[in-house]
């Protein structure tokens, strides 16, 4: 990787999201068990652990798809807990979800098309195309393709392209490095990193432990619905413990 998180440093100001003591079930399933964490302006953070410890269950707390039966998730200040998916997106955060979920028959250009629906102030809609186009320029070659045809690192690029012709706040990343080739990986991770320089937080899920920590400021580890630990990404990524469980390390 080019750029570090060192190399970017971090504003320790704002906070623009934070959840305290969220605790969500599917069911009868107690999925988090009380979770507290907070993105602050101008970070990467990311959000690591095993499959089923509960990751993409808290971005789904925050994006309202599953609703916190108890605690409180702010965003930018106010308690957005209860509120509606659609209102959470009008309010400024996006998310590329894990698998992608592009529409498949669609163009390139009509899933980036999507990604603005919502948005009352249209009139930057080529600005942000452009933007788009110029973090991922195979999606400006490909932008009367549909999408389904596309590559998996292709997909990828398309979904996050998505989310940022929503213009968010903040932006959330569900597994963006899942079933890529290396070479995709690698590139996926120099543009999250390019779109925090330009101005948006980011939280990051991600299997991928060694490159999520390597392009993060802070991170969290999730495990079984807890927060096990946190701290700045470099000294998680010289935990013993982490190391040994995320890194692969012996």
């Amino acid at each position: 990787m080019s750029t570090t998180a060192t190399d970017r440093g971090t504003d320790s100001g704002t906070v623009v999201l934070e959840l305290n003591d969220v605790h969500t079930y599917y069911g009868a399933i107690h999925a988090l068990k009380g979770v507290t964490l907070d993105v602050r302006a101008g970070e990467i953070v990311t959000l690591i652990g095993a499959n089923g410890a509960g990751k993409s269950t808290t971005l789904r707390s925050i994006n309202g798809l599953n609703h916190a039966r108890k605690g409180a998730i702010r965003f930018s200040g106010r308690d957005i807990t209860g509120a509606a998916p659609h209102s959470i997106v009008k309010m400024g955060i996006a998310q590329s979800p894990e698998g992608r979920r592009l529409f498949p028959r669609m163009s390139v250009y009509e899933n980036l098309e999507m990604g603005a629906f919502q948005r009352k102030d249209r009139s930057n809609f080529k600005g942000d195309l452009d933007r788009v186009f110029q973090l991922f320029p195979r999606l400006a070659e490909r932008r009367q393709q549909k999408a389904g045809t596309l590559s998996g690192g292709e997909q990828q690029m398309c979904a996050i392209g998505r989310a940022l012709m929503a213009r968010p706040k903040l932006l959330l990343l569900d597994e963006p490095s899942m079933g890529l080739a290396p070479i995709f990986v690698e590139k996926i991770f120099e543009i999250i990193v390019e779109i925090n320089q330009q101005g948006t937080p980011v939280l990051l899920v991600e299997q991928n432990a060694l490159m999520a920590l390597d392009v993060a400021n802070r991170g969290y580890v999730l495990e079984t619905g807890r927060i096990a630990l946190q701290g700045e990404a470099k000294d998680l990524r010289q935990n013993e413990r982490v190391r040994q469980t995320y890194l692969g390390e012996t």
